[in-house]
């Protein structure tokens, strides 16, 4: 009987053992799949979700697409008066967490969440993903609800309104959800409850929104990061927006994620398109493709796919109109986003023949952005004392110009206050609030007060003075201006108008096989003639013998078969338009 029962002992670890190697091989390659938000908004039915769910599984999973993911507001009532920032709206338990509508989401009924979606989406073949958002939402904290599961400290029960900080609401969404003080027992019982609740679901994928890029809440990411390692069930943890996300700050989140956004929206026209270019070229350098993640691996994120059928953002209409990118423009967009799999990037090697490319230096623009605070380039503001004794915050000025004055804001003077103004001048001791003039009562926001597409380059936007931590900033001894939203601190930096919206630009990488991909990207308003010589990827793959190979070359989109390729490969190449090669060299 003994030996029995540790025989079934060894059996149980062996098995748990068995379950954390696998669970440590997550996102081996980077997810695909499905995601209802650039077609149904936040208005998706069960109905529909199902349809597309079908259809993925009947024709996208044979290709690698696993994962199809409800987007936000699962748990809003489509009901008159309801709308992506509305309050009084959704669906919550007791427990003050959010359920599906009852009515959009039927299955849902009778406190079933998602687990029947669930099993639907699993018996496809398929993998099930939520969107959620930050913290807690504003209605639970009105409610003011029991939290699940707290830890009694000095024999209190903690409710919503204990754990919820309203001075950090979402920006883009502030009607909606606040951070939690993960600084107490309440406010980590509150997020473990959350995810324990969608692993009780089935859910394999999360989408956590409004917690990076300029939105960073890196204490919450912790906190949940630390919950799904602990969980039965094996979560992907995707992080979003991406907002002014550079690699420093993702340097921070890479190890406990196994996705995070590096733009902003990706929506169906050119220039967001566009700007994809620079920002993978740069976590391409940085070597944070396939770094290491939570249980496995962790990739960055350049959003959607904006193909077929479309809504508009933030629009209370599913879909009703068709892409707006033209196809050469689409089959730029998919082999480019799905370049970032690891594959190496390189943007050199190549020649091209074109009468505009080479014709202006596109002018340069300081704009104003958020870095870790760990950044170097984080470091360079001071105090200022101009007219009339009034301070100024100032950025250290141009490096390359001498003569051009540095860019600065001015501190908001002290005025008599109301008892509420004492109150946030002690929670806020040390910050400030800065102003674009000293004439004006608004004041600078760290970030945008709606969601970006990824086209727009930031620059600091200003809005009335209010006790928001999205206005507070602290100017440090080490020359770094903090703010107390995100905990990321302010930069200037130089950009080129428009660069990345025209030129060449190529990746290369090797296949499982040993094949060779060659991809040639023509931004330019023109047709363009691209070349690369044999010769040349050899410097960049020096780890293949390319010096006397033959290799024999394919045309993706065509399906033209070019024969042997002796010295270089070259096309013509459409406006926005793209060619994918695949070489066998031996």
């Amino acid at each position: 009987m003994k030996s029995s029962f540790s025989l079934s002992l060894c059996f149980f670890f062996a098995l748990l053992l068995l379950q954390r190697v696998l669970c440590e091989n997550r996102a081996s390659s980077p997810p695909r799949g499905w995601n209802s938000y650039d077609s149904f908004s936040w208005i998706i039915s069960e109905e529909d979700f199902l349809n597309n769910a079908e259809l993925v599984a009947e024709r996208l999973k044979a290709h690698g697409y696993e994962y199809v993911v409800v987007d936000y507001l699962w748990y809003r009532r489509k009901v008159k008066g309801a709308y992506s920032d509305s309050l009084g709206f959704d669906v919550i338990d007791e427990w003050g967490r959010m359920i599906p509508d009852p009515d959009r989401w039927p299955s849902s009924k009778g406190g079933k969440g998602f687990s029947t979606l669930a099993k639907k989406v699993h018996s496809l073949g398929l993998k099930f993903g939520i969107h959620v958002m930050r913290g807690i939402s504003t209605q639970a904290v009105n409610a003011n609800t029991p939290i699940l599961d707290t830890t009694k400290e000095a024999g209190r029960h903690w409710h919503a309104k204990d754990v919820g900080v309203k001075e950090r609401a979402c920006a883009w969404m502030s009607h909606g959800f606040m951070s939690v003080n993960t600084k107490v027992g309440a406010g980590r019982a509150f997020l473990r409850s959350l995810y324990q609740q969608y692993a009780d679901w089935g859910v394999d994928f999360v989408k956590h929104d409004c917690v990076f890029g300029d939105d960073l809440d890196l204490d919450e990411i912790s906190i949940v990061s630390e919950v799904l390692k602990g969980l039965n069930r094996s979560i992907l943890y995707s992080l979003s927006p991406g907002t002014s996300v550079t690699p420093e700050m993702a340097k921070d989140v890479k190890g406990l994620v196994n996705m995070y956004r590096i733009t902003g929206d990706d929506w169906d026209s050119w220039e967001d398109v566009s700007a994809h270019f620079a920002v993978t070229r740069d976590f391409s350098t940085a070597d944070m493709i396939g770094a290491q993640g939570l249980l496995g691996k962790s990739w960055p994120d350049l959003d959607m796919l904006p193909i077929g059928f479309l809504t508009d953002p933030g629009s209370n209409e599913g879909p009703h109109r068709t892409s707006k990118l033209s196809l050469d423009e689409q089959r730029t967009q998919f082999p480019y986003v799905t370049s970032t799999n690891g594959l190496r990037f390189k943007n050199r090697g190549l020649t091209w023949q074109s009468r505009s490319l080479l014709d202006t230096v596109p002018p340069e623009s300081d704009t104003f952005g958020l870095t870790s605070c760990m950044d170097p380039k984080a470091k360079g503001w001071f105090i200022k004392i101009a007219d009339n004794d009034i301070e100024q915050v100032c950025w250290k000025g141009s490096t390359r110009n001498r003569y051009k004055a540095p860019f600065c804001l001015y501190k908001r003077k002290s005025r008599l206050a109301s008892d509420e103004d004492m109150m946030y001048k002690q929670q806020y001791q040390g910050n400030v609030h800065l102003l674009a003039t000293d004439a004006m009562e608004v004041c600078l926001d760290a970030s945008p007060t709606r969601k970006l597409a990824s086209k727009e380059i930031k620059r600091g936007s200003f809005s009335p003075c209010k006790w928001d931590t999205n206005q507070m900033w602290e100017l440090s001894n080490d020359g770094t201006l903090k703010n107390n939203y995100s905990g990321l601190c302010a930069s200037m930096k130089k950009v080129k108008v428009n660069a990345g919206f025209e030129g060449i630009r190529s990746w290369i990488a090797t296949g499982r096989k040993g094949e060779i991909y060659v991809a040639f990207f023509n931004l330019s308003p023109e047709k363009t003639v691209i070349s690369a010589k044999i010769s040349d990827l050899a410097k960049v793959l020096p780890d293949k013998n390319l010096s006397n190979a033959s290799c024999f070359c394919k045309e993706v989109w065509s399906g033209e078969d070019l024969g042997e390729a002796k010295e270089s490969i070259s096309t013509a190449v459409e406006t926005h338009g793209s060619a994918l090669f695949v070489l066998d060299c031996s």
